[in-house]
């Protein structure tokens, strides 16, 4: 199923309720059609089509398929927390990198850095652990939280 998630919206940029619309739309279904999205905000379907593409070229939303890991091979999820020494924005780039992280932030608090993962299974991401995240130069320790069980998870948090 596509959905639609707001994301590295670029400082100071406002939406207008217009737009703030048709995101709604397309976080309850991310292939409503156009002329469905403008029949229910009161535009046309041109209109529709090329605030869509501003607001992914702008980098507002982006309009993807999400799937269940564990369907398409991955058993294992895990959320690492991360201490760095140092600079903390290059150690969030390198992690970024690499193919198995699909979620890496900045926070304050216990951890520097949270980065969820997504492998094949414990082998994999003992692999990824002990010879690649914990190589990343300026990484002080991890601590890993495995994912069990996945209770919620939404992208319909609308625009408020």
């Amino acid at each position: 199923m596509g959905h639609v998630t707001p994301h590295d919206r670029p400082a100071g940029a406002a939406l207008d309720a217009v737009s703030k619309a048709i995101i709604e739309q397309l976080q309850e279904d991310g292939r409503r059609p156009y002329a469905t999205i403008g029949r229910a905000i009161g535009l046309s379907e041109a209109a529709v089509r090329q605030r869509v593409t501003r607001l992914v070229d702008n980098g507002v939303i982006q309009i993807v398929a999400v799937t269940d890991p564990t369907q398409v091979g991955f058993a294992r999820q895990a959320m690492i927390g991360i201490r760095v020494d140092g600079e903390i924005e290059p150690v969030a780039e390198k992690l970024a990198a690499m193919p198995e992280v699909d979620y890496v932030v900045i926070t304050a608090g216990t951890f520097d850095l949270l980065v969820e993962v997504v492998c094949e299974d414990d082998d994999h991401l003992l692999e990824l652990l002990s010879t690649r995240i914990r190589a990343v130069p300026s990484v002080r320790s991890t601590e890993s939280f495995v994912y069990l069980k996945l209770h919620k998870q939404l992208y319909n948090w609308g625009t408020r």
